[in-house]
């Protein structure tokens, strides 16, 4: 197996490493909207496994006005050990149809932005901040977003990145303030790394605003270097 997906804690790891690891899942787990679930915390099960848990227990979820009007909830994809993830803000029509995270042509902008990195779809995973589809594909509403925001919390907690992608304000603002005290800009904040319980967060631009705005690709190739530097992926020698 690639070295891509040594994430895992194992005696490799140094005491200072383990404390950091503890640390990062005792504080998300005091936000109040964490689910309570046991898949979430059962170690005799494996990552994937605890994902299959989290996905069945809300197969029938209907907190919020969204589950009225879905096709599919639309989970999330990817591999469970993998040490990079991707958070987009919402399922649109495509995702909708299919259950799938960015299958439309954001999703394949995201599949050439991930090639680019060296990877592929299978080695990373993708999630949303709201898992149904905004009617219209409007930006989710703030309670939509907060009704949702404990699954992925737990899918984080889940799968324990190294490094979480924010794809556009909407993911940012979401992830990092969703009581939405401060709104925190895309154009600003992009390419630096922020902080979410001691995850790597790195902003940069969701796939369909470089879709209506391709002069901003480069920038957005600028921060996926970032991550790659991170990860001790090979940049290459060319920034085109």
């Amino acid at each position: 197996m690639s070295s891509f997906f040594n994430n895992p804690a194992s005696s490799l790891l140094g005491i200072d490493d383990i404390m950091k690891q503890d640390k990062k899942e005792s504080s998300i787990n005091i936000e109040n909207n964490i689910v309570e679930n046991t898949a979430v915390n059962d170690n005799n099960l494996s990552k994937q496994e605890r994902l299959d848990r989290l996905k069945a227990s809300f197969a029938e979820c209907n907190k919020c006005g969204l589950a009225s009007t879905r096709t599919n909830i639309v989970f999330g994809s990817g591999n469970a050990e993998t040490r990079l993830m991707f958070i987009g803000e919402g399922p649109g029509a495509d995702e909708d149809a299919q259950g799938l995270p960015f299958v439309g042509r954001s999703g394949q902008l995201l599949t050439k932005m991930i090639n680019a990195m060296g990877l592929s779809r299978q080695q990373v995973y993708i999630a949303n901040i709201v898992k149904c589809r905004p009617p219209a594909n409007r930006d989710p509403l703030m309670e939509e977003a907060q009704a949702c925001i404990g699954y992925l919390r737990s899918q984080i907690q889940i799968i324990n990145p190294e490094i979480i992608v924010c794809l556009g304000s909407i993911s940012l603002n979401f992830l990092l303030q969703p009581e939405g005290k401060v709104k925190l800009g895309i154009s600003k904040l992009r390419g630096t790394w922020q902080d979410f319980y001691g995850y790597k967060v790195l902003p940069t631009f969701h796939p369909a605003y470089l879709l209506r705005n391709p002069s901003k690709k480069r920038e957005a190739w600028q921060d996926l270097q970032v991550v790659m530097k991170e990860l001790g992926l090979e940049v290459p020698k060319s920034s085109e």
